[in-house]
């Protein structure tokens, strides 16, 4: 009686358990970077409220990534498409689980700020950490500022992600710190201009539960960074494309092998040692008959040649010729 075989390998999980490690993750980011946030005005301690959120997108990669491949960010998963390495499919239902995810720990947050006394105003406190530009700026950074660094920003991100975990020289096991020092990095450059999140979905978990205005300016908070993650993947994509041609190219000049010269110089080394060998074998008697043809040959060959100058001579001087 045999003993039945178990396939023990690991299998690729299911679009629903990434789309669900996708929501756990982006729940995760959101309910520590817009908890500090709120409770730390991101405008007096930029650089706390920046690590946190850094260092969160770390650990939600390191504890979901092995799953959906941690993006928990529509930005990484658009630029992910753009370079071709996600179906449409899943991207939406990746993008649809993030903004979901993302509205969940908002939420929770918004329900412990409701907890606390001193903050009577819920939507106020979450006024103070969602993104704006204009009016809604620390530093009352126009539109056109705002755009070009979320652009900028997006890109980056997308850049670092796709760098550190796509090709044969990379790192996917230091994608996680990669990824999240270059966020956190980024949330401290922005947060001074605007509260700049670089993350669509959180932008819209935060504007949810801020007043009427930050659903206003959300457009803007959606655009720029897919602007940006349509940019990085189409460079990663033509980086990638070019280097597939040369090394393609490379392998078919080294595939090339001079067989057929080769072939005809060994047959023609191979019929002169034949034609050698054929007249080394050639006995006395057949040079001495080949001798004396060629003798022969040449005698007559003279006879005839003297006969005919005599004949010419002849004629030349009998005023028959010239």
């Amino acid at each position: 009686m045999t003993t039945p075989v178990l396939d023990t390998a690991d299998r690729s999980p299911g679009l629903l358990a990434r789309a669900s490690a996708e929501a756990l993750g982006s729940m995760f980011v959101v309910l520590v970077a817009a908890g500090v946030a709120v409770f730390s005005t991101p405008a007096s301690a930029p650089v706390p409220t920046a690590l946190a959120a850094g260092l969160t997108v770390t650990a939600a990669m390191f504890a979901f990534g092995h799953v959906s491949g941690g993006h928990f960010n529509p930005v990484v998963t658009v630029g992910n498409f753009i370079a071709g390495r996600i179906r449409a499919v899943a991207a939406l239902a990746y993008v649809v689980a993030q903004v979901v995810g993302s509205i969940l720990g908002a939420a929770l947050v918004y329900f412990v700020v409701l907890t606390v006394p001193v903050l009577t105003d819920a939507r106020k406190a979450f006024d103070a950490a969602a993104p704006g530009f204009g009016e809604h700026s620390l530093a009352q950074t126009q539109m056109a500022g705002v755009l070009l660094v979320e652009v900028i920003g997006a890109a980056l991100i997308v850049a670092v992600f796709l760098g550190s975990t796509v090709g044969s020289r990379a790192l996917p096991s230091a994608a996680p710190i990669a990824v999240g020092l270059t966020m956190a990095v980024l949330l401290q450059f922005g947060q001074v201009l605007g509260n700049l999140p670089f993350n669509p979905a959180r932008a819209t978990a935060q504007a949810f539960f801020s007043d009427s205005w930050a659903l206003g300016s959300l457009w803007l908070f959606w655009v720029a960074p897919v602007m940006g993650a349509v940019l990085a993947g189409l460079t990663f994509r033509g980086l990638r494309d070019a280097s597939s041609a040369k090394a393609a190219k490379e392998a078919s000049a080294d595939a090339v092998v001079p067989s057929a010269p080769v072939a005809r110089v060994e047959n023609r080394n191979a019929s002169e040692d034949e034609d050698s060998n054929v007249s080394e074998r050639l006995d006395d008697d057949d040079l001495a008959q080949t001798g004396s043809v060629e003798s022969g040959t040449v005698a007559t060959a003279t006879s005839r040649t003297q006969a005919t100058s005599t004949d010419e001579a002849r004629e030349f001087f009998d005023g028959k010729r010239g």
